[in-house]
């Protein structure tokens, strides 16, 4: 409970701490500029070097799958947990907001999330299969709809992965309206039921950035949970919004980006370094919608 109480007290202040996390920037090229490619152009498969993280063997085993990728030890999981842990309560009209799952001090696990969906490596999938990474997906229209069919394959792989709100556009929700802030959010959650089947309910405002007309205006939009983060994936190792290292029910922020924008490494290389750092800290990897 008192985690809870002080994550809803700061709440309109975790957009600030969000973009101190790289929230889709910083060491890696802002979406910004991805969005103002055409569909076709950001939907192209970028050029991966040859590598084993890039290039694996087509017929790995489930026990080598890990080798295969690059990674130093096969990755641990969590199972689903008995209990849900208790999550900050939701203000009257307005979506919950979280960015630590508050698990007990010894339950070392983490979350998987990745954004946008500028980046559309085929190997990535084969990645994510064969290591059945649970992936929460939060995706942008206008750089993930060149093909959505992309991200269905990613949900459907049997990990659990999911798919959730990222808006139309990407824009900084606080620079806009409540107008505008429900175009962007609703809108985003029509596509992705006409495309999918059903309308999200967890929303991730771009760059972390909000404000009480976005927490409005999702919840008008049929949003329950704001999911933000405390750790972000750069290229090579984490960014960490306090102290220098993992902490049980960390949400880690990664995104669905090619060797342009991270210094020529692959999407492949950036997950499989974000794996070994999980391992390397003794975190076991769990899926976000069973703590939610």
């Amino acid at each position: 409970m008192k985690y809870a109480r002080r994550l809803i007290a700061g709440t309109l202040a975790a957009g600030a701490l969000a973009l101190s996390l790289s929230g889709c920037g910083n060491s890696v090229d802002p979406i910004e500029r991805l969005g103002r490619k055409t569909k076709q152009e950001a939907g192209k498969p970028s050029a991966s070097p040859s590598t084993a993280a890039s290039s694996p063997a087509p017929a790995a085993s489930a026990d080598d799958a890990y080798r295969t990728w690059g990674l130093t030890a096969p990755v641990q999981y969590a199972p689903k947990p008995a209990q849900k842990p208790q999550l900050p309560k939701a203000a009257p009209g307005k979506p919950a907001v979280i960015d630590r799952i508050p698990v007990a001090p010894t339950d070392k696990v983490v979350f998987l999330t990745f954004d946008d969906g500028a980046e559309k490596n085929p190997q990535f999938l084969k990645m994510a299969a064969d290591l059945k990474l649970p992936i929460s997906m939060f995706l942008t229209d206008n750089v993930a709809s060149s093909d959505y069919g992309h991200f269905q394959t990613l949900r459907d792989n049997g990990s659990g992965s999911a798919i959730n709100n990222h808006t139309l556009t990407h824009p900084n929700l606080r620079t806009l309206d409540f107008a505008a802030q429900k175009k962007e959010i609703c809108g985003q959650q029509e596509r992705l039921e006409k495309r999918f089947g059903t309308k999200p309910t967890r929303f991730r405002p771009p760059f972390g950035n909000y404000n009480d007309n976005t927490l409005k205006a999702a919840s008008e939009c049929g949003i329950s949970q704001v999911i933000l983060w405390r750790v972000s994936m750069q290229i090579t190792g984490f960014q960490y919004a306090e102290g220098s290292a993992l902490r049980p029910g960390d949400i880690i922020l990664a995104h669905f980006r090619g060797p342009a924008e991270l210094k020529g490494e692959t999407e492949t290389q950036m997950t499989a370094n974000m794996l070994n750092r999980i391992q390397e800290q003794g975190f076991k990897i769990a899926r976000l919608e069973d703590y939610l």
